[in-house]
């Protein structure tokens, strides 16, 4: 998977790609769909939501240029395996997930790999997680119409998040937003297909 999906399509961090053959991606996919654990497509983990192709996850880490030092924000735990990945290169993981089932399992995968420097949060990921802020890179994993106003918030100076941006149905494109202590620059890279990132619909705003 490594060899032929990521590192010959441009991703060379040997980080990154000892991350991704660190972590068993068939231990975050339903057992229906585990002989395709390894195949570069996107799969269905259940509650509308999917898993994404490795090379996209490569290349969201790749983006991200995670440190050790590093404090990590996610949005969109799913199955949990985006963050396991984040979990070998980062100091410390704050995941958020949406889908109450979806974090439970995560919990659970990611105990069993003895990944103890995550932690998991029930909740809409459009907020954030303003307790933990400021950190020093986000990721998103499902797309939103524009870019959450709280994630740019919480983000430090000299930080950077990368996001899918775009509607259902429309044109979607990964964006790379840092931060300095000039401003904001934001920039769109290569077109992309995610899940929407969901509302809690209960909540205010």
């Amino acid at each position: 998977m490594v060899e032929r999906q990521i590192r010959q399509r441009g991703v060379t961090n040997t980080r990154v790609l000892t991350a991704m053959e660190t972590i068993p991606r068939d231990r975050f996919v339903p057992p229906d769909v585990r002989s395709q654990a390894y195949d570069d497509i996107p799969l269905a983990i259940g509650f509308n939501q999917t898993i994404s192709q490795p090379y996209i996850v490569a290349y969201m880490t790749d983006v991200l240029d995670v440190h050790d030092s590093h404090r990590v924000l996610e949005i969109g735990t799913g199955s949990a395996y985006q963050t396991a990945v984040l979990a070998t290169l980062a100091r410390e993981v704050w995941t958020i997930e949406i889908v109450p089932e979806l974090a439970a399992i995560a919990l659970v995968s990611l105990r069993d790999l003895g990944l103890k420097n995550v932690h998991v949060r029930l909740g809409d990921g459009h907020s954030g997680w303003p307790e933990q802020a400021p950190f020093d890179r986000i990721m998103v994993t499902a797309a939103p119409d524009d870019i959450p106003e709280p994630l740019i918030e919480q983000l430090a100076v000299g930080g950077r998040l990368v996001i899918p941006v775009g509607s259902q149905g429309g044109p979607q494109w990964m964006m790379v937003v840092e931060k300095s202590s000039t401003g904001v620059v934001r920039n769109r890279t290569i077109p992309v297909q995610f899940v929407p990132l969901t509302r809690d619909r209960t909540q205010p705003g």
